[in-house]
């Protein structure tokens, strides 16, 4: 099955800045839904260094063929030298909510 929807899954350090990065992408239409979740910790090397900080998870939802734009955009304005950006495919959804994302980043 190939799917032409997908989450894209970023994490950022400060509230604020994830509110911004949403509203920035829903905006240029190439998202139909952000979701931040609340903070969690996230553990990773970095400069060879083991390192725990508090991040939040964006869930954002588009369709595929909007990905390399919401990169660039999310890359534009993310603090981190290399954020996460990793999309997956929506493999199934309710054909309501599909039609809805598809219809909101169709602008």
């Amino acid at each position: 099955m190939t799917s032409h929807y997908i989450q894209i899954m970023v994490s950022i350090n400060d509230r604020v800045q994830a509110e911004v990065l949403i509203k920035a992408l829903l905006t240029a239409g190439l998202i139909a839904c952000g979701q931040c979740l609340p903070k969690m910790v996230s553990y990773y090397r970095w400069q060879d260094e083991l390192r725990g900080d508090d991040e939040y998870l964006l869930l954002l939802k588009t369709q595929k063929k909007h990905f390399s734009a919401a990169e660039q955009l999310i890359q534009k304005l993310h603090p981190y030298d290399v954020p996460e950006i990793i999309a997956v495919d929506i493999v199934a959804g309710s054909d309501d909510y599909l039609t809805w994302i598809k219809h909101e980043t169709n602008h």
